[in-house]
């Protein structure tokens, strides 16, 4: 999926394919179950854009009305019907049937009036009231159309014959019948620019097109060698293109003036294409020609200009029985093998439709919410702090993550090897934070005037406080650093003790490291030493108040500066 398209989930289970953490971290959280944190993050971060958008067990189909008000869905069990008020977010009725619903078709502009086929080789009408009519059909039916013109209902199924029910009369017509080696029909699709029938022939991949004014066949589409069955057909508004999904998962797009596809799309899986439809109306970040085709597992939007790349896949938790696109929208809705319908927003796609506008303004507010470090139970060390814990051993294995410059370790994993790195680490934290709350308890006493709140890196504190006493002496008035709260933890927290011997502090003042160190012993005092063993306790003296001596001149050094002061501890570098 594109990394600038984003899917939101606003009913159902989130798909896989909106995650954006890596593959292992996701198996891992799968594999640990969901604990009370999970759940409760999972309630709070779900949005149920409709109520009771589901079914006891599974949904076959769902469809919108024409007006854009109710929409219809089919499931199971027991066999019943659901109808939705989009404009009030919720169910409005539930009706149930005697068998198990194929697929079915709204006749009116609301929900009043639709066609239903069953898989007991049935055929219901439904109006406002409830159940009005029911009729039977020779062969079990698979696909439904309806021909508005002639008011004809098109049902074909097993065998070669497309059975017409007119529902102004009242009765069954002639049958449209096909090649008699015809085992099945898969597909049927009328064209909304000029009325042409398309038949999609199971196992023989043809496509055969038929004139209802003349009754008879025009022409006859073969698709590529390999193809199996057509098991989906979509046509174009604009009269000239059609879209051919397969039992062998590819989507082949053709323009009905040519034999050949100009476009093939692969889903992938190898599983037949259920659902394929042309996106009209969208905005215009999506551009023209988007088509959305779905087999069992995943659902791809894709342009016809480039099929071999995706605008946006979906991958659901549970396998797709049906896709229906809301024309002129970005949203998606799914009826599935699983208890919850889904339904998909995807802004790039389109705008929220009417009825849920507010969408939009939801789907801001979750890019810009914070989200818990998903990587909280990770440690991310680099190999320098595996060499300490005695965890290079472990480098290739499963255990280590390779992560940019370093490696992403098991939290429990990282505390059990610093614990036996250094067993009293423990006791040494708890003790500082003994300490911590005590002088915290502390503060609120009475306190001498004149009283130092300087607790680590005393010399760096003497230099700043001459510093400043030299500029107020010159008449510049500045703010202290030892005043200033953003540097509090460098004169209280030992962490931020300067370590005048560590190699970067020596890199960044070489001045003061080359006077700090010891001078050289003079020959004299060589000739002593070799004299005189004992004499090394002297020594020792003469080099500590060498030290001091290079301290005092340091300090002289350091008042003398007319520029400015370039203090260093650890990997921390203040600038005066």
């Amino acid at each position: 999926m594109s990394s600038d398209v984003k899917v939101y989930t606003v009913n159902g289970a989130p798909s896989n394919s909106t995650t954006s953490l890596p593959d292992w971290l996701v198996r891992k959280r799968a594999a640990k179950g969901k604990s009370k944190r999970e759940i409760r993050e999972h309630v709070q971060g779900t949005i149920d854009l409709v109520q009771y958008f589901e079914f006891p067990e599974a949904s076959n189909r769902i469809k919108t009305t024409r007006d854009g008000h109710h929409a219809m869905a089919t499931g199971t069990y027991k066999p019943q019907i659901r109808v939705y008020d989009l404009d009030q977010l919720s169910m409005k009725f539930e009706r149930h049937t005697d068998a198990e619903n194929v697929d079915f078709l709204i006749l009116s502009d609301d929900w009043t009036k639709s066609i239903h086929l069953q898989n007991d080789r049935t055929l219901e009408l439904h109006t406002q009231g409830g159940f009005h009519y029911r009729t039977r059909i020779p062969k079990f039916g698979r696909t439904l159309a309806y021909h508005f013109p002639s008011c004809d209902a098109l049902v074909a199924g097993a065998g070669s014959e497309v059975y017409r029910l007119n529902l102004a009369q009242g009765r069954f017509m002639t049958p449209i019948s096909l090649d008699p080696a015809v085992e099945g029909i898969n597909a049927i699709d009328i064209n909304p620019a000029h009325q042409l029938f398309a038949f999609g022939v199971d196992g023989r991949g043809i496509v055969d097109f038929w004139d209802p004014r003349a009754k008879a066949r025009l022409s006859s589409l073969e698709l590529p060698m390999g193809e199996e069955g057509v098991t989906a057909l979509a046509s174009r508004v604009d009269g000239l293109s059609l879209a051919v999904g397969t039992t062998a998962g590819k989507t082949l797009l053709y323009d009905l003036r040519s034999a050949r596809p100009f476009a093939t799309k692969d889903q992938g899986y190898g599983l037949p294409v259920q659902s394929v439809s042309w996106i009209e109306g969208g905005s215009r970040m999506a551009g023209d020609g988007l088509v959305i085709s779905a087999d069992k597992k995943v659902v791809k939007i894709w342009d016809q200009n480039s099929a071999g790349t995706n605008f946006a896949s979906i991958t659901p938790s549970t396998d797709i029985n049906h896709l229906h696109h809301l024309p002129g929208t970005g949203m998606l809705m799914l009826a599935n093998e699983g208890i919850q319908m889904t339904s998909y927003y995807i802004p790039q796609l389109g705008p929220a439709p009417r009825w849920c506008s507010f969408l939009d303004n939801i789907t801001e507010e979750m890019e810009e919410q914070t989200v818990r470090n998903v990587y909280e139970d990770y440690k991310f060390v680099e190999r320098a702090e595996l060499d300490r814990l005695g965890l290079t051993h472990l480098i290739g294995t499963p255990t280590l993550k390779p992560y940019m410059h370093g490696f992403f370790l098991s939290l429990k994993l990282y505390d059990a090897a610093r614990l036996i790195a250094n067993p009293f680490a423990y006791d040494e934290h708890r003790e500082r934070v003994v300490r911590d709350k005590l002088e915290k308890l502390s503060e609120s006493r009475i306190r001498s005037k004149g009283g130092d709140s300087v607790k680590v890196n005393k010399a760096l504190a003497e230099r700043i406080k001459r510093v400043q006493k030299k500029k107020e002496k010159e008449g510049k008035e500045g703010a202290s650093l030892l005043s200033d709260p953003r540097f509090a933890e460098v004169f209280e927290n030992p962490e931020f003790e300067v370590d005048t011997e560590s190699r970067e502090y020596g890199l960044l003042n070489p001045a003061t490291s080359s006077k700090s160190a010891s001078r050289g012993r003079t020959a004299v005092e060589s000739e002593e030493d070799e004299s005189d063993k004992s004499s090394s306790d002297g020594l020792g003296s003469d080099s500590e108040s060498g030290s001091q001596d290079g301290m005092e001149m340091d300090d002289d050094s350091d008042s003398s500066r007319e520029g400015g002061m370039s203090l260093s501890f650890s990997s921390l570098v203040i600038v005066l």
